[in-house]
């Protein structure tokens, strides 16, 4: 489970982040690539964008649920 305590300080302030648990395998910006991005240079993904209508806050968890580590979580500042 991702821990906010974790997170990169690149994410957008909001519900979703990613931690430093990320390994880059890119499934969060496959299954939704207009909030996640990868950091190439620090190898690590983080949430550029946070969803606001109910169909982009479910790209948000299908992406969460593809996380292969849970480095992903929904329980960061709204």
């Amino acid at each position: 489970m991702a821990d906010k305590k974790s997170k990169w300080s690149e994410n957008i302030s909001g519900k979703f982040y990613v931690d430093d648990q990320c390994i880059t395998c890119d499934a969060c910006v496959v299954e939704a690539g207009r909030f996640f991005i990868i950091n190439d240079i620090e190898g690590h993904a983080y949430v550029k964008l946070q969803p606001k209508t109910e169909s982009e806050i479910k790209e948000c968890l299908i992406a969460l649920e593809s996380c292969p580590v849970e480095a992903i979580g929904s329980d960061g500042d709204s």
